[in-house]
């Protein structure tokens, strides 16, 4: 069974990467992080610190994007094309097939975010004193090692950014050490993003299991949206809006994943906060990602199921 499943994964990472809308939001990813230079620039002394937050947002932000687009359209791609049909007339269940669909948007997202925030970390080292050359000598060589996997092994070039991106995040944490805060900031919604977009990827599979693409994206983005306002529908004052209205966003609140939990104050990242460490935020911000990951899979299975391609 995880062979299937990893067959299927791989190759939704496969055909993600090769797609240019992928290389569009990815260029558009690094685009922010270095107008985060120019903003910061404004700032006397806190340069550092207007890169890291705007870092860390629009990682979260693209990451978010990205899993729309990647989980919204990638089933729908199997079934306009027609490749899903002999995929499934093999040994394979479909709730394998859809898990594996899943698997693969993650793996394609930990390759997204892993590189966007090695940028982001380069120019906070850069900021913090290190030599720029480091980051651009760095990017040339992941440059040069993805030309040389194209043309001497194409079949494995595919494979080459998900080590490469891991590395060059691990280099970017390292080499942004003399700006700790910023460094922890970085880091840690990096973390808090890969954990929010496992319960957004699982959505859109969701939603993707038995509408369109443009409607998978809508009903999407709406969730997130009331996801990130959880709290604020929880706790709608009732001589303003009625008791009709406060009953039924804090139900909404409820049924929808709280994403508030992946976007925590600056504080706590920072450990500068009495209220809770870091390591126990990401601990709990995990175990409600993984809750509502498996809830929402195995809902989307039993609709894909059911689901007649004919």
């Amino acid at each position: 069974m995880f062979g299937r499943i990893a067959v299927v994964a791989y190759n939704t990472y496969r055909e993600a990467v090769r797609a240019r809308v992928l290389l569009g939001l990815a260029a558009l990813a690094l685009a922010t992080a270095l107008y985060s230079i120019a903003v910061g620039a404004f700032s006397l002394k806190d340069a550092p610190r207007v890169v890291s937050d705007l870092g860390a947002a629009s990682i979260s932000l693209y990451a978010i994007v990205v899993a729309v687009v990647v989980g919204g359209t990638s089933l729908y791609r199997e079934l306009e094309q027609k490749t899903i049909y002999p995929v499934l007339a093999r040994p394979i269940h479909r709730s394998e097939y859809l898990v594996g669909k899943y698997l693969g948007t993650l793996l394609t997202l930990l390759v997204f975010v892993s590189f966007d925030a090695a940028a982001v970390l380069l120019i906070v080292a850069t900021m913090a004193g290190r030599s720029p050359w480091i980051g651009v000598g760095l990017g040339a060589v992941a440059l040069a090692a993805l030309g040389l996997a194209a043309w001497k092994a194409p079949r494995w070039a595919t494979a080459l950014p998900i080590p490469l991106g891991l590395a060059l995040f691990l280099a970017g944490a390292l080499l942004a050490a003399p700006t700790p805060d910023e460094q922890r900031v970085v880091v840690g919604m990096s973390l808090l993003a890969m954990l929010e977009v496992g319960v957004v990827a699982a959505l859109v599979t969701l939603f993707a299991s038995f509408s369109s693409p443009f409607l998978s994206a809508v009903f999407t983005l709406c969730s997130v949206i009331v996801g990130r306002s959880a709290d604020s529908l929880a706790r709608l004052p009732e001589n303003v809006f009625g008791s009709t209205i406060k009953a039924a966003g804090a139900a909404l609140s409820r049924v929808v994943p709280n994403l508030l939990v992946y976007v925590p104050p600056r504080p706590l990242l920072t450990g500068e906060s009495t209220v809770s460490t870091l390591g126990a935020h990401l601990a709990g911000a995990a175990l409600q990602s993984c809750a509502w990951a498996v809830g929402l899979l195995a809902c989307s299975s039993l609709i894909f199921r059911r689901r007649d391609f004919l």
